[in-house]
């Protein structure tokens, strides 16, 4: 059941059409793909649109957990597939902690037993294949819709990780890992991810960190990221919002705007996008809410 644009429901659809974008776009339920939630547009443009895969904080199975902010990026034209089924949405604030407020609050109490992640990279990168067969099925609402020659990678804490890893497939164009970095530690951290800071070698793309500043648990590992990587174009942006970001703002705070002008410039190739991170007056670099490192891009960026 396909939307016409007069308000009828889409099969599977959870929550109204939501986000800034010029397509509000739904979250979905499929069926045939219950290990997935999918983000669309609620009325499909005639082009085919970037695909966009998603790996949630923690490896949870819960492709709902930040439905505000992968409704807005689907609502700027691209199909989104989170990985994990459709579970509880998140509550929506109107504002996150100071980062004052953060560093009084005391610290998380260690895990009493490592538990398996719910997800993982497979499960991950099995997107881009169930992708590419809805899209060649003739029957299938999202046929002809998705662009499979055009994919991003992304995923916040355990779920950049999982981005991370998969960022070494040649079907991947672009990686961002929110709130994530590949563990200091050399026996690893908590979750099953298998990726080392060898493996960073491996990514062939550009590649965007978004941390949340000295409060967020990812800081030292994604910085360490960024230092290392020295062979593929490579941002780094922090924000004082700690590690659960803005994902709980509507409509995903500022790192839904960061993620669809970065999603923009590498698989929509838009000049205006591109000016928020590269040129001596990016639009992140003169935003004083972040601080902005970028390197390993062509001379004349």
């Amino acid at each position: 059941m396909e939307s016409d644009g007069s308000g009828e429901p889409l099969a599977g659809q959870i929550g109204e059409p939501a986000g800034t974008g010029a397509s509000p776009a739904v979250a979905q339920a499929r069926e045939d793909a219950p290990q997935y939630t999918f983000y669309r547009p609620a009325t499909l443009p005639d082009e085919p649109l970037p695909l966009v895969i998603w790996g949630n904080g923690g490896c949870r199975d819960n492709g709902l957990s930040v439905s505000h902010f992968l409704r807005e990026i689907a609502s700027h034209g691209y199909i989104v597939i989170a990985n994990g089924r459709p579970g509880e949405e998140r509550e929506v604030l109107d504002s996150l902690p100071t980062a004052e407020e953060l560093s009084q609050l005391p610290p998380p109490p260690p895990p009493s037993e490592r538990t398996p992640d719910e997800t993982s990279v497979e499960q991950y990168l099995g997107a881009i294949a169930y992708a590419e067969a809805a899209n060649a099925a003739a029957d299938d609402e999202l046929a002809g819709h998705i662009d499979t020659q055009r994919i991003a990678a992304l995923g916040h804490s355990c779920g950049g990780l999982q981005a991370l890893a998969a960022g070494a497939d040649p079907r991947i164009d672009t990686v961002i890992a929110f709130a994530s970095g590949v563990y200091n530690r050399p026996t690893g951290g908590l979750s099953g991810v298998q990726i080392g800071k060898d493996d960073l070698a491996r990514l062939h793309t550009p590649v965007a960190y978004v941390l949340g500043g000295v409060t967020d648990i990812a800081y030292e590992n994604g910085s360490d990221d960024f230092a290392r990587i020295d062979h593929v174009p490579v941002v780094l942006a922090n924000q004082d919002v700690g590690h659960g970001g803005t994902f709980a703002l509507a409509n995903g705070g500022d790192w839904a705007r960061f993620g669809v002008q970065w999603l923009d410039w590498q698989l929509k190739g838009s000049e205006t996008a591109a000016n928020q991170f590269v040129g001596e007056e990016c639009g992140f670099c003169a935003d004083e809410s972040w601080t902005f490192e970028r390197k390993n891009f062509s001379p004349d960026q």
